[in-house]
């Protein structure tokens, strides 16, 4: 197959032609030209769109699809189709599903399953059997069928010396270990951030203590046995210091902050909308500032949707009985790019964390691989239901104001464009 994209500016911090507006051929999947204006032929298959841009391909690191044991959640079909129509071309799936993803077995099932879209599937591993805690899964046999990382989904892990053992023993393999930044004794049956919302509304609360001190204890332990670990989804300002800190003492160190932590505060509490209700919880304003600040300078190495599909049934209840999560593919874009600049975007929804968990990375140059998501930056709308392609319709960003819509995505020889493009 034969691609032609016209008059696409080129956004890859490491490609020569970045910030250049260029036609790019495509020719069975690899990038075969790029050049000022390429001649259309017979057989072409020609995207020529209003503000084309085209990026490195984004990579997120914590999706749920809930397939096996959730499928009316969410399929493996259906979810990859949707990340690649909002622009993703690879996902790390999250290990929360029926049964939990910790053997050799489950890792094979999702690979398998997902052999042949547009958007490239990797599996997480559950640290621990069954995510509960007590005792290490297999590990090494996870690694070798193709588990990129090992973490319990939204579960800490409260045993120090469980995680202590799970961090000397990875670097037999070099395995990627992820800690989720939350003690749960601290954070108790709290729903919400702790503060003057959470007092006001008579929701419990959960002090930004609860994830802090989970963050030091968890670069304690890294800094006395070495390794590979990586903290998602921080929300708090004292947890990005705490992570510059042992980024600075030499730490094999990363962190990731979901979208909606940098977008929106818990403000947004006041409706008791369960959609809002989400794991961390929103922050206050100095926190997300804190969070936006970390990202732009490298102190928080990747964004995530922590795209999380959610049954309508567990989602339109009382808000302190709800289900956390919030889905996230659709809305990425057009949130990041009302608060980020494309350069930044990049950096951390492509290179950083293909980088991290060891994904090949293709920069947009000739003879290298064509794995790119496809936007405009331009036109503000106001994200509603109709936007949503996910099956469940559990998003924290409707009735916001977003900026820029993607076009879809190209990778594996296969061009996917979303609806509206």
């Amino acid at each position: 197959m034969t691609t032609l994209l016209k008059s696409a500016t080129i956004i890859d911090t490491s490609s020569p032609f970045h910030n250049q507006t260029k036609d790019i051929l495509i020719i069975d999947g690899t990038i075969s030209k790029i050049d000022d204006n390429i001649s259309t032929e017979d057989g072409y298959q020609t995207v020529e769109l209003n503000d084309l841009h085209v990026s490195t391909g984004w990579f997120d690191t914590s999706v749920s699809l809930g397939e096996p044991g959730y499928e009316e959640r969410e399929t493996i079909k259906h979810g990859l189709n949707v990340a690649a129509q909002s622009g993703f071309t690879a996902v790390a799936v999250n290990p929360n599903t029926q049964p939990i993803t910790e053997n050799k077995a489950a890792i094979e099932f999702l690979i398998n399953k997902a052999n042949g879209f547009a958007t490239d599937l990797f599996p997480i591993g559950a640290l621990t059997q069954k995510s509960e805690g007590v005792e290490m899964a297999e590990l090494f046999d996870m690694q070798q069928s193709g588990a990129i990382a090992f973490g319990d989904y939204k579960k800490p892990i409260a045993n120090d010396n469980l995680l202590k053992i799970a961090l000397l023993y990875a670097q037999n393999f070099n395995g990627l270990v992820m800690s989720f930044p939350k003690n749960k004794a601290i954070a108790g049956e709290g729903v919400a951030n702790e503060g003057v919302n959470s007092t006001i509304l008579g929701l419990k609360g959960i002090p930004s203590l609860a994830e802090e001190i989970q963050v030091a204890r968890d670069l304690f332990l890294l800094e006395y046995t070495g390794g590979k670990l990586h903290i998602p989804t921080i929300s708090t300002a004292k947890s990005v210091n705490l992570i510059k800190e042992a980024k600075e003492k030499g730490l094999d160190i990363t962190c990731s902050v979901s979208i909606h932590n940098l977008f929106l505060t818990d403000d947004e509490l006041h409706g008791f909308d369960a959609r809002k209700k989400v794991n961390p919880p929103l922050r206050t304003k100095e926190d997300t500032a804190a969070l936006i600040e970390g990202v732009k300078n490298g102190i928080i190495d990747i964004i995530t949707t922590d795209h999380n599909p959610i049954d309508i049934e567990y989602k339109k209840v009382e808000f302190s009985t709800a289900k956390d999560g919030t889905i996230g593919f659709e809305s990425a874009f057009g949130a990041l790019n009302t608060i980020l600049d494309l350069e930044t975007i990049q950096r951390s929804l492509s290179i950083t964390p293909k980088q991290r968990f060891g994904i090949e990375f293709n920069g947009i140059q000739e003879n290298s691989k064509a794995n790119l998501s496809l936007f405009s930056t331009k036109d503000e709308y106001t994200f509603s239901e109709k936007d949503v392609l996910s099956t469940s319709k559990n998003s924290i960003f409707f009735d916001k104001t977003l900026k820029g819509k993607v076009y879809g995505s190209y990778n594996n020889n296969q061009l996917i464009l979303a609806n509206h493009a």
